[in-house]
């Protein structure tokens, strides 16, 4: 067998040993549609309120929805690379892992999967349900939505690689850092709202951060029906800088927990 064979069959095993943990519990899969449906819904029946405002509160409010799920995407892809990796640490697995002939690329190209995978199993359903609710078609953006996706796909997993870096040195004490890591990127991504809603001093911060390129890119696309191929190319840019800086952090956290010893002491 091939080492590209061999390598592609220890990822597909890794991949379904987390398809298996996650289709047997019916109380996991729930989790993966319960909250995304309910932010869509909030931020949709808002939406229906400002549209009887006036014709530019509706259009505005149409950005609401498209928002939501586009940060579900970098939220739910981040949570789904990071619980794949905590299920090997509750599970007392991942000293285990790495005596075997695993390489760590390896590991880590499972998790971007499982993520894409549990992603998928959350999003399309609630984009079809804001279609029904409320008319709204994620799915029509075309390759806008597959630039859009890529991008914050990617930083999903950088920031899932650092947030699972820091579990992995410090153990599970450091488990909530997985869901707030996150959120210290919601106000300064301008998910909301545009960048020129912050402080002056706040705003080159934010721009130095990949999603802020692309809600800027969604909010161009919905209110002036133009795509803007300048904020993807410097997300995808920026995407770059992170990811490979996120890598080199894993690989880091991952040397540090070696020489302290505590792959096999992953509790609190």
């Amino acid at each position: 067998m091939s080492p590209l064979a061999a390598s592609l069959n220890r990822i597909f095993a890794l991949i379904l040993r987390y398809w298996y943990l996650l289709q047997s519990s019916w109380p996991r899969i729930v989790d993966l549609v319960y909250w995304p449906t309910v932010q869509m819904l909030m931020w949709g029946f808002l939406q229906v309120y400002l549209a009887g405002q006036s014709s530019t509160a509706a259009l505005v409010g149409a950005t609401f929805i498209g928002s939501v799920l586009l940060w579900d995407i970098l939220f739910r892809g981040q949570i789904g690379f990071s619980v794949s990796f905590l299920e090997e640490m509750w599970s007392r697995n991942l000293g285990n892992l790495m005596m075997t002939p695993l390489r760590v690329w390896e590991f880590l190209a499972a998790l971007m999967v499982m993520s894409v995978i549990r992603l998928a199993i959350g999003f399309v359903p609630v984009s079809l349900l804001a279609i029904a609710f409320f008319g709204f078609n994620l799915w029509g953006l075309g390759l806008a939505l597959a630039a859009f996706f890529a991008n914050l796909i990617v930083t999903s997993w950088s920031v899932g690689l650092v947030a699972s870096g820091v579990v992995l040195r410090n153990g599970l004490g450091a488990e909530a850092l997985v869901w707030s890591i996150p959120f210290l990127l919601l106000p300064l991504a301008c998910v909301y709202y545009p960048v020129e809603v912050l402080p002056a001093w706040l705003q080159p911060i934010s721009l130095a951060l990949p999603p802020t390129h692309v809600f800027e890119g969604m909010r161009a696309l919905i209110l002036e029906e133009r795509f803007d191929v300048g904020a993807m190319l410097w997300a995808a840019g920026l995407n770059a800088l992170f990811f490979l800086a996120a890598i080199l952090a894993f690989l880091a956290f991952l040397r540090a927990s070696r020489r302290a010893g505590s792959l096999l002491q992953v509790g609190e």
